[in-house]
């Protein structure tokens, strides 16, 4: 859950800064908020930035975010997360 609690508390820092809504694990709709952003991450253009990121760090972001979704999926296993697979 480490992975997770990060992820979120890093979401909800840059949605402090733009002045957007703070994510609580605790609330379902919000689960799905973040597995949302999970599968936006995921998406091949996000993940490489567009094929600027070198493969090292394109290999990096993705176990991050495979992990925090795994978390996500054992914290609440009806979120959908498209670009992942189990």
């Amino acid at each position: 859950m480490k992975e997770l609690k990060a992820y979120v508390e890093q979401q909800n820092q840059w949605n402090a800064i733009f002045k957007g809504r703070q994510y609580n694990l605790a609330n379902p709709a919000d689960r799905q908020s973040i597995a949302q952003k999970i599968d936006s991450d995921l998406s091949p253009e996000n993940l490489s930035c567009d094929g600027e990121l070198p493969r090292s760090q394109v290999q990096a972001k993705y176990r991050r975010l495979t992990k925090v979704a795994e978390q996500l999926l054992a914290l609440d296993p009806s979120v959908q997360i498209y670009e992942f697979s189990a």
